[in-house]
C-alpha cells in the first residue's frame, strides 16, 4: 500500500486530512486554518473528490444507495482518481507555486483505502496514477473507533438516517492506519480531547514550517 508520489518542490506546503466520516476532520481543519491565518500564512482550503465528482449522478447514486448495485465501484473509483489528478495538477500545484499552504479534506489515500476495502486490492492502476499526485508535506490520519465515528455521524440532523455499511467502516479504519504507517502519515487519535488533538497536529505543522 506504499504510494510513489511527486515531491513538492514549490514554496507552498500541502497538508492533508483523511479518516472515517465522524473522525473530526472538519473541526481540526477549521482550527488549523484559523491558526495559520492568524499567524500570517496564506491558506487555500480544498477537498477531494471535488464538487464536480461529488455532485455527479454516478457518485450520488452510488453513495446514497444501500445496495451500491447501480454502478461498478471500479468505474466510480477511476472517476475519483481522474478528478484527483486534475485537481492536484491544476488546482493544488498552482496554489503551492503561489506560496499558499494548501489544506485538503481527504486526499488520494482515501481513494486507495476505499478501493481496497471494497475488494479491489489487486488493482495496480491506482499505484500508477499516484505517481502523478503531489505528495503531502504532512498527511494526517485522524483515528477513531468505528462505533464512535458512527455515533458522531448520527448526531448530524441531515445524516441521522443515512445508510452506513458497518463492515466497510471497519475495513476502512484498519486500512487508514496501515496506509498512514506505510506512507509516512501522522496518526492522531480523536478520542482525545479536541484541544489535545489540535496540539498534536500543530506540533507537526510547526515542525514542517520550521524546516523550510
Amino acid at each position: 500500500m506504499k504510494l510513489e508520489m511527486q515531491q513538492n518542490e514549490f514554496e507552498g506546503k500541502l497538508i492533508t486530512f483523511c479518516g472515517l466520516d465522524g473522525c473530526g476532520k472538519t473541526t481540526q481543519i477549521r482550527r488549523l486554518v484559523e491558526w495559520l491565518e492568524s499567524n500570517g500564512h496564506m491558506v487555500y482550503l480544498t477537498k477531494q473528490p471535488s464538487d464536480f465528482v461529488r455532485n455527479s449522478e454516478i457518485f450520488r447514486t452510488y453513495m446514497d444507495s444501500p445496495t451500491h448495485d447501480a454502478f461498478d465501484y471500479r468505474a466510480l473509483s477511476l472517476l475519483c482518481a481522474s478528478d484527483r489528478v486534475q485537481h492536484s495538477n491544476r488546482v493544488i500545484s498552482q496554489k503551492l507555486k503561489e506560496g499558499y499552504i494548501v489544506i485538503s479534506d481527504r486526499y488520494y489515500y482515501s481513494c486507495l483505502a476505499n478501493l481496497i476495502a471494497r475488494g479491489f486490492k489487486d488493482d495496480m492502476w491506482i499505484y500508477e496514477i499516484a505517481k502523478s499526485i503531489r505528495k503531502p508535506d504532512v498527511a494526517f490520519f485522524l483515528n477513531v473507533t468505528v462505533d464512535e465515528a458512527i455515533r458522531r455521524v448520527r448526531k448530524r440532523p441531515e445524516e441521522k438516517d443515512r445508510y452506513i455499511d458497518l463492515e466497510l467502516q471497519k475495513k476502512l479504519h484498519d486500512l487508514y492506519v496501515s496506509i498512514a504507517r506505510e506512507n509516512g502519515g501522522v496518526v492522531v487519535s480523536t478520542l482525545m480531547s479536541e484541544d489535545t488533538c489540535f496540539n498534536r497536529i500543530l506540533f507537526e505543522v510547526e515542525r514542517m514550517l520550521n524546516n523550510k
